[in-house]
């Protein structure tokens, strides 16, 4: 390791030289209380920035040992150091001049919800912060002067204000903490109370606007029904009361623009932990859960939809279905059947973005139609089996069917965004409309034996003999990337909140193609390796060399699986 001061003269030994002397900086300098290392250097100015990164030690920072006692604490003060970081950084980007990228400074920005990222990584020993920088350039001609000014003037600043604790403020990052551990303990009692998930009394539920994540300013704050309040006893808060929605199925129900999308969304971003002021800090759901819909148009490959849907009139095995087209109804059958392959214990629907056919069939068109000539069994007939006999939660949103009240073990109306549970009175109404008898197939959990192939590409110029094929992956902000020539479509998988998630999995897609995917190993044996993997060594898993760059984020299982099963193969 050299020194800061051997730093300085490195930059003053290249100055005005061309733009790939910079390539000389890589390597590890001691600076006062941290090191900075120059991991990668960009090719030219107008190129992708250098990534940087920062290590400092427990010792040094002075952070209290029970802010980094587990995976928790970890992720939860790695995310609260970041958005600390970045708001140093963003007095000085850019304040250092020259062409294309030149005096770019950037760290991740984080959203509502807590992610683990490789921006900020806290172990045992310490803390490492990761950032990108435009190495400044007059054309491509090296402007050494205004890195000195980054790297001496500036990143000292941002550095100590934000990774030590005596000048971070102590009462914020104790709250962060202790948010997150209130979190995990709600988390922990959906479980132990058969509950699929829980909403607590004055949670601000509607966002600003459709592009903004925040809170809505004067909203309605939400208010649990009466008959299901429960009450929690908080590690931190103490005691909090909030709407529980017990296991089993749920019926969301109300007129148009009362609220019942609303709820339905924050549920689904319930598997996350949010950041004090959210308004859904204490909204949480069940951590498996998977938000379904159909994609017309999706690719699937090797499912066993037979569960919903036999007999089709071109003879297609249902059993091991696969298609470059699917329609609504098969996309969605295919959605969940892949969502319990990956483990998922509560399903969240939304009428509007369901297949009609697909979740239900009214007693007129079932005399119009006789079963022996519609392949599909509707979802309607399919959720009590898929509670009682797979533990597999239902929370729906319906708006048009009434034939879902006869399922639903629980029926929260919204009224201007006012949850109101009306159990026991639609329970009464559907004695009076009974649904017509129908003979539904017996209920068979899917079984399929998914190997993995993966789609041939191009020899390249760089290929080796002897030597796996290296891949290219692009990634297109949150909803997709493609991988060599192919690519992935990730715009429906709802849960996804980060561009940095998105890239995550174009990594492990690309890392499964080049060393995993052989023709042998099956789709679940492939993704629980990689899961393993990830619980493991965290997000260093991604690492190809001696250093893991910024811009990657933490997804979970059920978001692997959405992503394999997009990946258009043979």
């Amino acid at each position: 390791m050299q020194s800061s001061a051997q730093l300085k003269e490195l930059l003053h030994s290249i100055n005005r030289k061309s733009y790939p002397a910079y390539k000389s900086l890589r390597g590890a300098y001691q600076f006062d209380r941290y090191i900075l290392s120059i991991d990668h250097v960009q090719g030219d100015p107008f190129a992708s920035p250098s990534h940087i990164s920062v290590k400092l030690s427990h010792r040094d920072t002075g952070f209290p040992g029970e802010y980094y006692k587990d995976s928790l604490t970890r992720i939860t003060l790695g995310d609260f150091l970041n958005r600390q970081f970045e708001q140093q950084v963003n007095h000085y980007t850019f304040r250092a001049k020259g062409s294309g990228k030149s005096g770019l400074i950037s760290v991740s920005h984080c959203g509502q919800e807590v992610l683990a990222r490789t921006a900020c990584k806290i172990t045992e020993k310490g803390i490492t912060a990761r950032f990108f920088i435009g190495f400044p350039a007059n054309g491509r001609t090296i402007n050494s002067p205004e890195l000195e000014k980054i790297l001496f003037d500036f990143l000292p600043v941002c550095v100590h204000k934000a990774f030590f604790y005596r000048n971070l403020d102590a009462s914020r990052l104790k709250e962060a903490i202790e948010l997150a551990e209130d979190q995990e303990y709600i988390r922990q009692e959906l479980a132990k109370r058969s509950l699929a998930a829980f909403v607590n009394d004055g949670a601000i539920l509607p966002r600003e606007s459709g592009i903004s994540s925040r809170p809505m300013k004067n909203s309605v704050p939400f208010v649990s029904p009466e008959n299901l309040r429960i009450s929690m006893d908080l590690p931190h808060r103490g005691t909090i009361t909030g709407m529980g929605i017990p296991c089993g199925i749920t019926l969301i129900v109300g007129g148009g623009y009362h609220g019942k999308s609303t709820l339905l969304n924050a549920l689904e971003l319930g598997i996350y932990n949010h950041i004090s002021g959210d308004g859904r800090e204490y909204v949480i759901t069940d951590s498996s859960a998977q938000k379904l819909r159909s994609e017309d148009g999706r690719f699937i490959k090797d499912v066993d939809i037979s569960l919903f849907i036999n007999d089709l009139p071109n003879k297609k095995d249902t059993l091991c279905f696969s298609t470059e087209d699917a329609s609504g109804s098969t996309s969605q059958a295919a959605g969940i059947v892949e969502s319990m392959e990956a483990g998922s214990k509560v399903f969240l629907l939304d009428e509007d973005t369901s297949a009609t056919n697909f979740m239900v069939r009214d007693s007129f068109m079932q005399r119009v139609i006789c079963r022996e000539k519609e392949p599909i069994t509707p979802f309607l007939e399919r959720a009590r089996d898929l509670y009682e006999k797979a533990g597999i939660s239902t929370i729906l949103v319906a708006g048009s069917s009434g034939a879902f009240f006869h399922i639903a073990d629980t029926v929260i109306q919204m009224d201007n965004y006012h949850p109101v549970d009306i159990t026991a009175v639609t329970r009464k109404l559907c004695q009076e409309y009974p649904l017509s008898d129908v003979e539904t197939p017996a209920f068979c959990l899917p079984e399929s034996h998914r190997v993995m192939t993966r789609a041939k590409a191009a020899p390249s110029r760089h290929s080796r003999p002897g030597q796996p094929e290296r891949l290219k992956t692009k990634v297109h902000g949150k909803d997709g990337f493609s991988i060599g020539k192919t690519e992935v479509d990730l715009r429906y998988v709802e849960q996804l909140i980060d561009s940095e998630q998105t890239a995550s999995l174009a990594l492990l897609l690309k890392y499964a193609c080049e060393h995993l995917i052989d023709g042998k190993r099956t789709l679940p044996e492939i993704v629980t390796y990689l899961d393993s993997q990830l619980k493991k060594q965290g997000l260093d898993f991604f690492s190809e060399g001696s250093y893991i760059p910024c811009g990657y984020a933490m997804p979970r299982i059920q978001e692997i699986y959405s992503c394999f099963n997009r990946y258009r193969r043979p």
